[in-house]
C-alpha cells in the first residue's frame, strides 16, 4: 500500500498536538498537504516531505553521518521512495542504506512511539544538475533506540556518506532536534511498547485469537494473543491492554491481570518490539464475545498447540505458563468448564453488575463512555462490569475500585434492580444486576480513560439525553420502586 496524504497529515497533526506553537512554522507543510501535488514526491514544489531516523544508544548519544554533498554532520534521512508504505518505514530504510543498521537492531521509544519527535523545515539550494530549483524539505524525524547495549558495526554508504559520529544530545547539530532531545527524557534503554494477555481458565485451557489473513497487518493468519501497541493517551501498559481488549473483543474482561513475561516480536516494518505479556483469568464462552478484529476466539490446551499456526514463540510461552500453573492447583480443582454443560435448550446469559450511587442531594453518579468505545460511545452509563467466575458483589467492589477508585464494603451493598435485556435476535441475552451502595469512601476518579472520560452527578429529573437505554430504564424502575425490567424481547 503506497504512502497516503492522510497518513502524512495524521502524523503532522499528532506532532502539532504535542507542539501547538509550531503550527505557524509548519504552515508551508500544511499548505503542501492541502495542495494538489503528492507531498511525498521530490517533484512537488516549492516543498515536499522527507524522513530521518534519530538513532539513540544507551549513552544518550545520537548517530550522525558525514554527508558528502553538503559536508555537514546529519542524522540519517532522505527522500521518500515508491516502496515506502509509511513515514516510519522511509526513515528505517534510510538508516539501513546509509549506515547498514537493520530495522531489527532498532525499536520504538515509549515517549514517542510511531510519532515524529521533530519536524524540521529547511531550505535546499537549487541543483541545476537535477533540474531542481531552490525548495524546502519538511523533514519528519523519528526516534529509535538500539536494541543492544553496544552499537552494531556500521556499513557506510560510499556514494553519499563519509564517516559517522555519535554525538551527545547537547551536541546534536540540528537546533530544533537538540532542544527536543534535551527535554525528552529519552534514556536509550528499550522497554515494552506493546501489551498482550495470556488468558487462561484456570483449568488448563488458553484463549487464542485467529488473526486476519492480510499482508498489511502484523502476524497475519496465525493464532496469537489479544493485545496491541501503546498509544499516546495510555497512562500505562495495562491501560493499553484494556483499551485493546475493549476494541478487539468488547465484553472480554479477564480478572487478576498480572505482568507475566516480556517477549520480543518483529513489527511489519521489521522493528524489534518488546511486549509486556500479562496473565489473566477468564472462563467464559468465546462465542458470546462480539469480536471486532480477527476471525475467531477459541480455547486450546497445550497438547494441541503443535497442530496450530502460532505467533512465533507463543507455544513455548503457553507451555511454560502451564507448567508453572498446573490445572490441579486452580480454583476449579482441575475441573474443566464445558461449553455445553447447561441442560439442553438453555440459553447462556452474560451477567453484568452496575453501581447505583446517590449522594446526599439525591444525585446519581454516571460516567461518560469514551467516544471510541466499542459499546455506547459518548453515552452516559452506570459504573459497570462483567462477572467472571466470581460473586456479583465481589465483581462490583472490584470494578468500583478499578474504574473510579471508590472503596465499597460488600455488607454495604443491596440489589435494587434487575434488567433482563437482549440487543438483537442474534445477540446473547444479558442480565444486568444493579446494586446500590449505602456508603462508600473516595471521590470518583478517571482511572480507565480508555473507557470513561468523565464522572458526573446528575439529578434524576435532569438526566442527559445520551444515557444508555437500559440504564435509564433501570433508574426509572429504581425511582418507582420496581425491582425488575425487561428490554428488547419484543424484537424476537
Amino acid at each position: 500500500m503506497p504512502l497516503t496524504r492522510d497518513h502524512i497529515r495524521a502524523a503532522a497533526e499528532a506532532y502539532l498536538a504535542r507542539h501547538p506553537r509550531e503550527r505557524e512554522v509548519l504552515a508551508g507543510l500544511l499548505a503542501v498537504l492541502d495542495g494538489p501535488g503528492d507531498p511525498s514526491s521530490r517533484s512537488t514544489l516549492p516543498g515536499h516531505v522527507t524522513c530521518s531516523a534519530v538513532v539513540i544508544d544507551r549513552d544518550r548519544r545520537v548517530l550522525h553521518i558525514g554527508h558528502k554533498a553538503s559536508g555537514k554532520l546529519l542524522t540519517h534521512g532522505g527522500h521518500i521512495e515508491e516502496g515506502d508504505r509509511t513515514l516510519l518505514a522511509a526513515a528505517l530504510r534510510e538508516v539501513s542504506e546509509e549506515a547498514g543498521i537493520r530495522s531489527g537492531h532498532l525499536c520504538l521509544t515509549p515517549q514517542f512511539l510511531g510519532a515524529p519527535i521533530d519536524i524540521d523545515v529547511h531550505d535546499n539550494d537549487a541543483s541545476p544538475a537535477k533540474g531542481e530549483p531552490r525548495h524546502q524539505h519538511f523533514d519528519f524525524r523519528f526516534a529509535f533506540y538500539l536494541t543492544s547495549e553496544q552499537p552494531p558495526p556500521l556499513t557506510l554508504q560510499d556514494e553519499e556518506v563519509q564517516g559517522a559520529q555519535w554525538l551527545s544530545f547537547a551536541d546534536v547539530r540540528s537546533p530544533t532536534l537538540r532542544a527536543k532531545l534535551v527535554e525528552s527524557g529519552l534514556d536509550g534503554r528499550p522497554e515494552p511498547v506493546n501489551a498482550s494477555v495470556l488468558i487462561h481458565d484456570g483449568a488448563g485451557r488458553y484463549l487464542l485469537h485467529l488473526r486476519d489473513q492480510r499482508d498489511d497487518i502484523w502476524e497475519p493468519g496465525v493464532f496469537a494473543l489479544l493485545g496491541g501497541g501503546r498509544e499516546m493517551g495510555d497512562r500505562c501498559l495495562e491501560a493499553t491492554l484494556r483499551r485493546e481488549l475493549a476494541e478487539e473483543a468488547p465484553g472480554l474482561e479477564p480478572v487478576g491481570l498480572e505482568p507475566y513475561a516480556v517477549e520480543e516480536a518483529t513489527s511489519v516494518d521489521g522493528l524489534a518490539v518488546p511486549i509486556q505479556v500479562y496473565a489473566g483469568h477468564w472462563s467464559g464462552d468465546p462465542d458470546t464475545v462480539p469480536l471486532q478484529e480477527g476471525l475467531l476466539l477459541r480455547w486450546f490446551t497445550p497438547d494441541t498447540l503443535d497442530r496450530l499456526p502460532l505467533s512465533p514463540g507463543l507455544g513455548d510461552l503457553i507451555r511454560r505458563h502451564a507448567a508453572q500453573h498446573p490445572a490441579a492447583d486452580s480454583p476449579l480443582d482441575g475441573v474443566r468448564p464445558l461449553r455445553h454443560e447447561a441442560p439442553e435448550g438453555t440459553e447462556l446469559h452474560i451477567v453484568g453488575v452496575h453501581l447505583h450511587l446517590q449522594d446526599e442531594h439525591g444525585r446519581i453518579l454516571l460516567g461518560l463512555r469514551h467516544p471510541d468505545s466499542a459499546y455506547a460511545g459518548n453515552t452516559w452509563h452506570f459504573l459497570a462490569g462483567h462477572c467472571e467466575r466470581e460473586a456479583a458483589i465481589s465483581c462490583l467492589v472490584r470494578e468500583a475500585k478499578e474504574e473510579a477508585g471508590l472503596i465499597i464494603e460488600p455488607d454495604d451493598v443491596e440489589l435494587v434492580h434487575l434488567v433482563h435485556l437482549i440487543d438483537s435476535p442474534v445477540a446473547r441475552p444479558r442480565i444486568g444486576l444493579v446494586f446500590r451502595a449505602r456508603s462508600w469512601s473516595g471521590i470518583p476518579e478517571i482511572l480507565e480513560p480508555d473507557r470513561c472520560v468523565e464522572w458526573r452527578w446528575w439529578r434524576p429529573q435532569d438526566l442527559p439525553a445520551e444515557v444508555v437505554p437500559y440504564t435509564r430504564l433501570a433508574i426509572d424502575g429504581i425511582l418507582a420502586g420496581r425491582l425488575y425490567s425487561e428490554m428488547g424481547w419484543g424484537q424476537r
